[in-house]
């Protein structure tokens, strides 16, 4: 949580609990998880929770996966962060079931007010509904969400929320056709 009236120029945006916290994760990142073989998603799984990160069984997290705080990260289950992809954790991410997030993927949950004058930090959650594929080097901003069974194409740049069932992409990213659903029903987005 952000610390009230906080400002980058005058002092930690941040508690000292939370610094500790996540100097705690660095070493743990750094000594066990980072240099961890790809099979090993249930040891990084483990990890992850040990620091309040709410992970279902199934969910694959890479050891290149860079997560900011852990304990505002929830999967459900069959979720995926692949490699390199960036978690700024901020404020709560939140990936339904079966969400694929591609290497090199950010999830920035946090910025800064560039309208005033002590440019303060803030942040806002990610939601990612179950089925949704955010591709690769695709940046989602503070306080997105995007629809169950999206697609936020490669290098794609979200600063708003993606409707369900779309293929999405560009920058700033924007829908650009119905996604069929995979079990063939028709949703309200592709039956326009």
């Amino acid at each position: 949580m952000i610390l009230a009236n906080n400002t980058p120029f005058e002092g930690a945006s941040f508690s000292r609990r939370n610094r500790l916290a996540r100097l705690a994760w660095q070493l743990v990142y750094t000594l066990l998880f980072r240099p961890t073989p790809p099979p090993l998603h249930a040891w990084r799984r483990w990890l992850l929770r040990c620091f309040g990160a709410r992970i279902a069984a199934g969910c694959h997290i890479y050891s290149d996966a860079r997560i900011w705080a852990p304990w505002n990260l929830h999967m459900a289950s069959q979720s995926c962060l692949g490699p390199r992809v960036i978690c700024y954790s901020m404020a709560p991410i939140h990936l339904g079931e079966r969400v694929v997030v591609s290497q090199g993927a950010h999830l920035c949950t946090g910025s800064h007010d560039y309208n005033s004058a002590s440019f303060p930090l803030f942040a806002k959650p990610i939601t990612i509904g179950a089925d949704a594929w955010i591709c690769t080097e695709a940046f989602l901003g503070p306080g997105v969400q995007i629809g169950e069974g999206a697609v936020i194409g490669a290098r794609a740049v979200v600063m708003r929320s993606q409707p369900a069932w779309m293929v999405c992409a560009g920058n700033p990213a924007r829908p650009l056709k119905p996604r069929l659903h995979p079990r063939g029903i028709h949703t309200s987005a592709s039956a326009s």
